[in-house]
This record gives structure tokens, sequence and C-alpha cells, in this order.
């Protein structure tokens, strides 16, 4: 048996690192933003359906990321925003339409009242 210096005691060099052989790397680094934080808040504050959706999407993110599907993480990402928005605008649309129910029916009874003094 020969001495090798670059291979000390003759065991095979370590792996690379960086997640073995053939792994690919996810581009750029960091996963998209899944937008969980607004999905929650939106479905508590605003509309329940259309927030539920985006937190399915939300919670998709960070495991398509993880298992290499970096445009399914991308495309979840771009829906939980999507719907999380949505969620908002229809919130805010309820509430304007709301108020002016109550507007137009506190006018209207005002309007129509016979109390006579």
């Amino acid at each position: 048996m020969s001495y090798d210096p670059g291979n000390p005691g003759g065991f095979p060099p370590p792996p690379p690192p960086g997640g073995g052989y053939g792994a690919p790397m996810p581009p750029g680094g960091a996963p998209p933003n899944n937008h969980l934080v607004m999905a929650i808040v939106t479905t508590i504050l605003c509309c329940l359906p259309l927030g539920v959706v985006s937190i399915v999407f939300a919670s998709q993110v960070n495991s398509k990321w993880m298992a290499g599907d970096y445009q399914g993480a991308i495309a979840a990402s771009e829906s939980a925003k999507k719907w999380w928005m949505a969620s908002l605008i229809t919130g805010i649309v309820l509430v304007v339409l709301y108020i002016l129910l109550v507007v137009v029916l506190g006018v209207f009874s005002f309007s129509t009242s016979t109390t006579s003094y």
C-alpha cells in the first residue's frame, strides 16, 4: 500500500457540500414571501371564504420551495397575494355598503317619522 498525500488513510474524499450529488440549488437562496400573515388577518377581519383560499396557497409556498418546485412556490405566493387582496377589497366594499345602508335607512326613517309634539 502506497501513501497518497491527497487522500490520507486511503478513504475517498467527502461529498461536496450543498445537498449532495445532483441536487438543484435554489435560485436566489430564500423562498418567496408566503403572505401567511396577511392571509390570516384578512380571513379574520375581512372575508372568510377568500381568506381561507389565501391561507391554503400561503401554506404551500415553503413546502414547494423545499421540495425543489421553485416555479410552483412562486405561483403559490402570487396566488396567496391575489386572494388576500381580494379578501381585503371584498371586506372594505361590504363595510362601505353596510355604512351606506345604515345611513340611508336612518335618513329615511327620520324623514318619514310622524311624531308631533
